[in-house]
């Protein structure tokens, strides 16, 4: 396995939903191994941190964007190739967790925010990324999408999350499917109970399928984000289309 210092050519890597969490790690990771990394969210204030705090070789630039605006989506991919003459790689990070509810107290518009942010974000951003990558030159790109293990089996009382992840797996494999022609590689990377601030609630007591509320163990984010990079480093001839990385002890194989 590669060392992540090994990079020979520096890649412009769009990370969305940047400034805190995973999102950060990963920033972080690919810094490390030497590439310019936009990172984007709504809040400028982390995501200065997070450009401040992002070691070397590489760099990294903040852009505050809405990725469920398709104006801002377009302002963002237009100042990229003005600054940087292409993109990379694209990791849909974004998404948010909403309410946790039985499913018939659920409200319209939590549904909507959550489907809005974490697939229509994606959907967007992966659109901009593809319309990029098919004409740049030299032609291709990758995509890699933020799915989760709910992307194959829910937690009780998250049926927004759990939809908009089944369906970023479906939007995975459109964009693969329709990326070969373009050489453009598009994958997924589900994961299982990273330690950040979206997933603190779950170490220290989380809903299961029984009823009952337990701890789950979780993994450290930067483990998540060394894979990540790895898959960065990959030429466009390989792909990895989906990968699980998760928390060994987590009740997911047999969860229930």
């Amino acid at each position: 396995m590669p060392r992540l210092d090994a990079v020979t050519t520096s890649k412009i890597v769009l990370v969305t939903g940047a400034g805190t969490g995973l999102g950060r790690a990963i920033t972080h990771a690919l810094t490390a191994a030497g590439h310019r990394v936009v990172v984007v969210g709504r809040t400028v204030a982390t995501l200065d941190e997070a450009v401040a705090s992002a070691p070397g070789p590489g760099g990294a630039e903040p852009f505050q964007a809405d990725v469920t605006d398709p104006a801002a989506v377009d302002a963002l991919f237009a100042w990229i190739v003005e600054r940087f003459g292409r993109l990379d790689v694209l990791l849909n990070n974004a998404g948010i967790f909403g309410p946790s509810k039985p499913i018939d107290e659920v409200a319209v518009e939590d549904w909507k925010q959550v489907i809005d942010i974490n697939l229509t974000g994606s959907f967007l951003c992966a659109q901009a990324a593809f319309r990029q990558m098919r004409t740049q030159d030299p032609q291709g790109g990758r995509i890699i999408n933020n799915g989760s293990i709910s992307a194959h089996t829910p937690r009780p009382h998250t049926v927004a999350y759990a939809a908009s992840k089944h369906a970023i797996t479906g939007l995975t494999k459109a964009l693969s499917l329709e990326g070969r022609a373009h050489n453009i590689a598009a994958g997924q990377i589900d994961i299982g109970n990273a330690a950040t601030e979206l997933t603190a609630g779950i170490a220290a007591g989380s809903l299961q399928a029984d009823g009952s509320i337990r701890p789950e163990p979780t993994i450290d984010a930067a483990d998540v984000a060394r894979l990540i990079a790895q898959q960065v480093e990959l030429p466009l001839s390989t792909n990895v289309p989906f990968l699980t990385v998760m928390a060994n002890a987590m009740p997911y194989i047999g969860r229930g």
